[in-house]
Order: structure tokens, then C-alpha cells, then sequence
């Protein structure tokens, strides 16, 4: 959905491509950076729910999570306009970047699943639906399916809701909960759109 924005967002990020390419860095610079920011934003996820009995702490690392999450979220989008504004696009790029998505995903799931934050059974359907997502969309398109913008939850509304959900949690944890519960419904809604629109175009 958030897809159609994509220009707009690419748009507020030139100044801070252009300071980025100027000290060196090189989209698989800010492909890696971010992945390491992104599996650390789920190690604090993990870290929050062991800190449960202690609210001040626990606040503290979810406080970090969210704040970790976000700044692999602007590396990831940074990285993209990098490689576009300087012509560094490359398959092998666009392939590492989709790879370290990916991790990073499983990262912020897992750290949420393993520290309590959320239901087991919830977590592990969100997990899965979120993966699905980004497969179904890269196997379809590699059978020159277009699948950009087919779904109500591609990765950014993922990233918004878990943020969102996470800052609530600030003041009433189990909102995470719920986060996570949305997240499980609405991406294996979103695999069976892709599956259905696949269908409909071959």
C-alpha cells in the first residue's frame, strides 16, 4: 500500500544520500549497517520481555528496540536512493538487500516471540506470513509477475504497525500483543491476495 509513496520518501532522501556518498559509504555499506541495527533492535525486543519484572528496565529496552528498528528502516530506505541517484544499482545489490530484509525481519519477530511479548502461536503465523509476503512477491516477479503495491501489508506497514504497537507498549505492554496478533492476520491476507492476483495474471 505505502509502496506509491516510494518517490515522495526518495525525494526527502537525496540530501542525505549525497552526505552519505561524500564520506564514502556505499549502499552495501548501508544495507549492512542497517541489518546490524535491525537484528540488535530484535536482541532488545528479547531483552524486554526478560526485563518484565522490572518496568523501568523493561521500558528502557523496548524504548531501544523501537528506536534500533527505525534507524535500520532509514538505512534501508537510504540505501535504495543511494544506489539510484549514483547509479550503483546492481542485481547483486538488490539481491543482499532483499536477503538482509529478511533477516532482519526474523530477527525483530523472533526477539519479540522468545521474549514473551506475544502469543506463541501468533508470533510464529506472523513470522511465517511476513517471509511468505516477500517470497511470493520475488518468486512471481522472477515469472515477470509484477506483485508492487498487491496486498494491504507490504514490509513498510509491517515495520509502522510493529513501531506503532511498540511505542504503545511503552505505557501498556500488551499492545505488542495485539500488534503481533494484526501482523498474523494481516500478512497471510496479504500471501493469499498475491496468490490469487498470480493466479488472475497468468
Amino acid at each position: 500500500m505505502l509502496t506509491r509513496f516510494k518517490e515522495k520518501i526518495q525525494s526527502l532522501l537525496r540530501d542525505e544520500a549525497e552526505i552519505a556518498y561524500k564520506i564514502g559509504l556505499t549502499p552495501s555499506h548501508l544495507s549492512a549497517a542497517g541489518a546490524v541495527l535491525g537484528a540488535s533492535s530484535g536482541i532488545f525486543y528479547w531483552m524486554t520481555g526478560l526485563s518484565a519484572s522490572d518496568p523501568l528496565r523493561s521500558r528502557v529496552y523496548l524504548f531501544l528496540a523501537v528506536l534500533f528498528l527505525l534507524a535500520s528502516g532509514f538505512l534501508d530506505a537510504l540505501d535504495g536512493v543511494l544506489a539510484r541517484i549514483y547509479k550503483e544499482a546492481s542485481a547483486r545489490g538488490a539481491f543482499l538487500d532483499s536477503l538482509l530484509d529478511r533477516y532482519v525481519d526474523s530477527a525483530v519477530y523472533l526477539g519479540i516471540i522468545i521474549g514473551g511479548l506475544c502469543d506463541l502461536l501468533w508470533g510464529i503465523l506472523a513470522l511465517i506470513g511476513s517471509l511468505l509476503t516477500s517470497y511470493v512477491r520475488a518468486r512471481s516477479e522472477a515469472l515477470k509477475i509484477s506483485m508492487e503495491s498487491v496486498g494491504v501489508f507490504e514490509r513498510a506497514e509491517r515495520i509502522i504497525l510493529i513501531v506503532a504497537s511498540s511505542i504503545i507498549g511503552l505505557f501498556w505492554l500488551e499492545a505488542l500483543h495485539w500488534g503481533i496478533l494484526i501482523l498474523a492476520i494481516a500478512t497471510n491476507l496479504t500471501v493469499l491476495q498475491r496468490v490469487i492476483f498470480f493466479f488472475k495474471s497468468i
